[in-house]
Formats: C-alpha cells, structure tokens, sequence
C-alpha cells in the first residue's frame, strides 16, 4: 500500500538516475513456485544495469546502485508477500517498494524522474476498493480490486475481538445476547433493556477502535471506497463511528465467515463496480459537452500549460502508451521525440503527476474507451 504522502515525496525526487521497475507478479500458483516472477524482475534489473552502463557508470557502481533491488531477489520472505504487481524506485538516497493490487505490465524506466503514472489508480476513483470484515469476534481487511483481492494484516492497528476492546466483563452479567441470522442477518437482543444498551455501548467502543486503527493507514486523502461485510445491524452503528471519507453507503449483508474470499470479491465487486463506472461516465460526458466551448482539450501544447497552473480537473491517459519528449516551461516550447532517452521523459507521466499534485482526477483507459480516441491524452479543464 502506497499513501498519497510517499506518492508526492517520490514525485519530488529529481536526481541524475531515478530507476522505476514495474513488474506483475502472483500470490500462489505455479508462477510462485516456480520463482517467475523472481525472474521477471532479474530481467528487468538487467535491462536497467545495461542503461546504467550505457550513460556512464563503471560496472561496480551500477552494483552498488542496484544492490537494494538485488537483495530482494534472495528474500524468501520477499517471495512469500507478492500482490498483483510490484513497483520499485531507486535513486542515489532512496529505495522504496510496493506491492499493490494492480496489474502492471512489465517495464522499467530510467531518468531524471520517477515514473508514477501506473500508481494513480490508488488515489483517484478508478476500480480500487478496500473491504472491513466485521464481526465481534473477528475483524478482517482487503485491499481490491477489479480482478483481485488482497488480504492486508492489521492484527498490530486494530482489536481483533470486542473482547480485546472492552475486556471480559460482559460475559459475567445477566444480559444474554443471541444473534439470530435470518434472510438479512438481523440481530437480536434478550435481556433487561439497560445491559441491552450497555451491550451495544461496547459495540460502539469496539467499532470506534477498529475505526481508529484503520485510519492508519487510510489516510492522505485517499479515496477507495471502502466496503463493509457484517450482520446488518452492525452496519449503522459502524456507520455512526466511521470516520473514513468514502465509506461505500451499502454493505455485503450476511456472516463474512460464511464466505470465501473469492465469494467476497464476488460480492464486493458487484456493489462497486456500479460506483466505478458511474463516476467514469460523468467526467467522460463532461469531456465531450465542453469539447466545442473550450473547457475540454485533446491537444498536448493546451493541456501541459493547463495542468501546470492547476487547470485540470480530469486528465485521461491511454494505458500501456506514452508520449516522449520535452517541455520548455519558459518559451512553452514543446519537442516530441519518437522514444525515450534522457534527458527527455514521459510527457504522460509529467502530466499525471501535475494533476494529481493539484487535486485533480486521473483516469488510465483503453484506447477504446477514451473519449476522444484519435488522442493519447483527454482533459477537462476547471473553470
């Protein structure tokens, strides 16, 4: 998991060779056994060594440049935490990694930059979600996504049982509660009405502390939507403490123990993809209303100038495509090149990173889905 503060800190990195590795990889399967995406990265940092060299450095300094990368190559329990994909920076200073729940292609760029493009999914609504398991005695975290979900350990941030939260006290009095799951999972209490409200008191104290742990690490503004499974009485009183900026407004009703976490993605996916694409469709229609009024642009030289002085509001960027080349900020003299070769950089990757830094929405599509297809790069201005 990556927060908008280390997205911005390595946004801010300039230094002679920035090196950025983007790799697929798998949690289990015949891929992980067998070590290939241990071998996709060893091809990848060769590729980056062969730069290296090719813009100067001796052989042992590319070694010693690289060695952070290397080691995780004989890290067994490197091996053992792979998401869908894995991202790695290095400069001269720093060293940084993540494993996130998207599907990467294989790539790696070397400049005076990071290339952040591929990460921008984590902070604009584009198809990831996170997912709260909850239930008294147990309470679990998933981060999602469109093809996958990935379970997240959270034992050190969060009360694993409401009895870790409100100790053992309730089971010595009179109150007895029983759980009844009917079609919706209702809840019913059985007692003298003041251990009835004492009882759901530590329910609240208990959601309160799983709340206060989550935002941790849900925090810099992200936007996820983020999903709950629980009995459905649980849901508003988690509601009611929630402090998270985007808590999806329905839940997955039902026991989360009787359910797998491929029956849990299932049913995630169905309530958000609606959220996803529902958002998408709007800043698309946006586009194209103001194509013929000026406040939309498919041309490179109206939207670098835009996304410099914080005018967009939406930038749409073909995936697995760039544009090359460099941007003069004092004459607005704009060089296109047919690749990449320092000292020039990804005019796509300068773009995403602007936008993001002033608050705007990204949104990587397929070429079909573009609004404008004929371009590379959509935006719809602020006005």
């Amino acid at each position: 998991m990556i927060t908008k503060n280390e997205f911005t800190e390595l946004s801010k990195v300039h230094s002679e060779f920035c090196i950025s590795i983007f790799i697929p990889t798998h949690r289990a399967g015949e891929e992980t056994l067998k070590g290939k995406d241990i071998i996709v990265l060893k091809n990848q940092l060769k590729s980056v060594k062969k730069e290296l060299e090719l813009q100067g450095m001796s052989e042992a300094e590319v070694k010693d440049f690289l060695k952070p990368a290397d080691d995780l190559l004989e890290d067994p329990e490197f091996r053992k935490n792979m998401s869908d994909g894995l991202a790695i920076f290095i400069s001269e200073e720093l060293f940084r990694k993540y494993t996130l729940p998207l599907n990467f292609e294989e790539f790696s760029y070397v400049s005076n930059e990071f290339y952040l493009k591929p990460l921008v999914p984590v902070f604009n609504d584009d198809g990831l979600f996170y997912l709260l398991t909850l239930k008294a005695d147990e309470v679990k975290f998933f981060e999602g996504s469109r093809d996958s979900i990935t379970k997240i350990r959270i034992d050190d941030l969060v009360p694993s049982r409401k009895e870790d939260r409100v100790g053992y006290d309730h089971e010595q009095k009179n109150l007895q509660f029983r759980t009844q799951q009917g079609g919706k999972g209702e809840g019913i209490f059985h007692g003298q009405s003041d251990n009835e409200s004492e009882s759901k008191e530590e329910l609240s104290r208990f959601f309160r502390s799983v709340n206060k742990g989550l935002l941790t690490i849900l925090h810099d503004n992200q936007k996820p939507p983020l999903l709950l499974c629980c009995l459905d009485y649980y849901f508003p009183m988690y509601k009611e403490v929630n402090t998270y900026q985007n808590l999806y407004p329905e839940h997955i009703s039902g026991n989360p123990s009787d359910m797998d976490d491929l029956l849990l993605h299932e049913r995630a996916w169905e309530l958000v993809k609606r959220y996803f694409n529902q958002n998408r469709k709007i800043k698309s229609d946006l586009f194209l209303q103001g194509y013929n009024s000026g406040k939309s642009s498919s041309e490179l030289k109206e939207i670098i100038p835009a996304a410099l002085s914080g005018k967009v509001d939406t930038l749409f960027l073909e995936n697995r495509s760039d544009i090359f080349g460099i941007y003069n900020t004092s004459t607005l003299d704009l060089r296109l090149d047919p690749g990449h070769k320092i000292p020039n950089i990804s005019l796509m990757n300068f773009l995403a990173v602007k936008v993001f830094e002033q608050g705007g929405s990204v949104y990587l599509m397929e070429k079909e889905n573009m609004p404008d297809d004929s371009s590379k790069v959509n935006a719809f201005f602020r006005y």
